[in-house]
């Protein structure tokens, strides 16, 4: 089966999400909406991707008490995305109600992933233990999200490409690894802190990766998706 990358459509207008997505009128996309683009238009933004033919994951990362989390679900599992995220800061009470919500929304088919935020990509151990006031190591801090995820019925994390392998041995290799932080090794890091390129992203272990600006930002954005996917292990034949 060949492995695609998720795009991350970081834009803030529709218009500009769609003039990106024109040369990919071919292609059937896994496409990551974020905050930025979703917040700024609505779940209307949602159906005109879907009308493309495309799948979505939606980055929301909620973060609150167990019973509006729950509530929320509910709704966004209306809008049949096919991937969705909380932050497992918010504790395995709350991750397990989000998941009751996307089941009790979801109509017909089946559910929307459901995956929970370890640490982001753009947070140092020091930044961690400075503002966070968590004394174990970064990558302790990870396993332990992970682990609680699980026992509340996620089906995956998202976490750096750093810690995939170790997900794996203690969560288990079908436990999702989707790792954001994708670059080319000619790209430049911007605000991420632990980056990887998408080969690194294959050998560690990831399940899937979200890839950004090395696509949205390149000078021919389906050129560089094809080498991309490529590197992560897909059969496309680069020209």
């Amino acid at each position: 089966m060949e492995k695609e990358p998720i795009i991350a459509l970081d834009f803030p207008t529709w218009e500009e999400t769609e003039a990106f997505l024109q040369p990919f009128q071919k292609e059937s996309l896994f496409v990551k909406v974020g905050m930025e683009l979703y917040l700024q238009n609505g779940p209307a933004i949602i159906e005109k991707i879907k009308a493309k033919n495309h799948r979505i994951f939606l980055d929301l990362k909620l973060h609150d008490i167990p019973n509006t989390v729950k509530q929320s679900m509910k709704g966004l599992a209306r809008l049949d995305v096919d991937m969705i995220n909380v932050h497992a800061a918010g504790g395995q009470n709350m991750m397990a109600a989000a998941r009751e919500g996307l089941e009790q929304g979801t109509a017909k088919g089946k559910r929307p992933i459901l995956l929970a935020v370890t640490q982001l990509t753009s947070a140092s151990e020091d930044q961690m233990k400075r503002e966070q006031l968590i004394s174990v190591s970064l990558e302790e801090s990870v396993l332990h999200y992970a682990q609680l995820s699980k026992e509340a019925g996620c089906d995956g994390v998202v976490c750096s490409v750093y810690e995939a392998a170790a997900i794996s041995e203690k969560c288990g290799s079908h436990f999702m690894k989707v790792t954001p932080g994708i670059r080319m090794k000619e790209d430049q890091a911007n605000d991420q802190q632990r980056v990887a390129d998408p080969k690194l992203a294959k050998d560690r272990g990831s399940t899937m990766i979200v890839v950004g600006r090395s696509i949205t930002k390149a000078e021919r954005p389906l050129l560089a998706y094809q080498k991309v996917k490529q590197l992560w292990g897909g059969m496309s034949h680069v020209k």
